[in-house]
């Protein structure tokens, strides 16, 4: 029985071996294959939205997703917050010096919607 067993696993690690390394109906050693890249990234051409974002998906690689990837898609959407961050705190500060300038010179503009609307009874 010892010897049925030796033998099947000399049997097994010859095939491992044989695959591996080529022998049988192969052209060779197993081909290379270019690492799996991210297929839809980010688009260049225009701001990021959230359905960009909702459909990205990463490639799986041998230990998780490719840092490469992952790094190159949060540094853009990161990229992309902080200008739109700046934006807004721009836009904000002109709104106030806007209402601080019509404020001093007595015009007080509103900026609420009226209880009704054009042509409608009161």
């Amino acid at each position: 029985m010892f010897l049925f067993l030796v033998v099947a696993l000399a049997v097994v690690v010859a095939a491992v071996t044989l695959a591996v390394v080529g022998g049988g109906e192969s052209d060779g050693p197993l081909p290379e294959v270019a690492p799996e890249r991210l297929q839809d990234p980010l688009p260049p051409d225009r701001p990021v939205s959230r359905a960009d974002v909702d459909d990205l998906r990463f490639p799986l690689a041998a230990r998780g997703y490719r840092m490469a990837d992952v790094d190159d898609a949060l540094n853009r959407i990161a990229a992309e917050l902080a200008e739109r961050d700046a934006r807004i705190a721009d836009l904000e500060s002109a709104l106030a010096g806007a209402r601080a300038g019509a404020h001093v010179s007595g015009a007080h503009i509103s900026m609420e919607k009226p209880a009704h609307g054009p042509g409608e009874q009161q």
